[in-house]
């Protein structure tokens, strides 16, 4: 029975394979052929199709000229970089009484318009604890070792107030007051509140942009500035 099975299933293969190879169309047995003739029919001039072979070295060469390539794009942005703007320093100086000023200014005027300002700076004034004008030098040590035994300390008081002696400088006349009742506190009887310095107009030089083409510029200020210097601005 089996091998009758076998042989059912070799003849049926058999069959097939000759049906779909066409060998039984003949006998009207045979798959259906697939054809399409209406896509033949609309080939427009087939006979002009050429096949073009490709350059390999313009194929290679292509993608350095294209803007997407690397290269070329920092090529583009190096060059569509703006230049860094030079660096700039402020500089100051003073401060300058009007007479200074004033022959500063005239030294100034030579420099690029806009590149300086004189900017008002008032002095204020000061007051200081003093004690003096002692008759000579004799009297004045003698007020100095007085001082160190109190434990008081003193400095020279200079300019027109030689002999004598400064107790403390301060900005203001009420300041000067408290340290000379503080010093009365202490055995000081002598001494008394007086205007050092007062109250001044003054100037100060600013240059908020000097460049490296400025610079050698400035030379021209320096016989105006009265000993000061010029600094980076605070």
């Amino acid at each position: 029975m089996l091998r009758l099975a076998v042989i059912v299933l070799l003849l049926a293969n058999a069959g097939y394979f000759a049906w779909s190879q066409g060998h039984l169309r003949q006998w009207g047995y045979g798959p259906q052929e697939q054809a399409e003739p209406q896509r033949m029919n609309q080939q427009i001039r087939p006979e002009t199709l050429q096949i073009l072979r490709v350059n390999p070295s313009k194929v290679s060469a292509a993608p350095a000229a294209t803007p997407s390539s690397p290269a070329a794009t920092t090529t583009t942005a190096d060059a569509s970089a703006p230049a860094p703007a030079e660096a700039a320093e402020c500089l100051q100086a003073g401060v300058f009484d009007e007479r200074q000023a004033d022959a500063l200014r005239t030294a100034a005027a030579g420099l690029p318009q806009g590149s300086w300002v004189m900017e008002p700076t008032p002095v204020p004034g000061r007051w200081m604890v003093y004690m003096g004008r002692f008759e000579d030098m004799d009297t004045l040590d003698k007020k100095r070792a007085e001082l160190r035994a109190r434990n008081v300390p003193f400095d020279r008081a200079g300019g027109t107030w030689e002999y004598g002696l400064s107790l403390g400088r301060f900005t203001s006349d009420e300041a000067a007051k408290r340290e000379l009742q503080n010093l009365s506190n202490k055995g000081v009887r002598t001494a008394r509140v007086i205007q050092e310095r007062p109250e001044a107009p003054g100037f100060t030089l600013r240059l908020p942009a000097v460049t490296d083409a400025l610079r050698p510029q400035l030379d021209a200020l320096r016989s105006a500035m009265a000993g000061k210097t010029l600094r980076t601005c605070g």
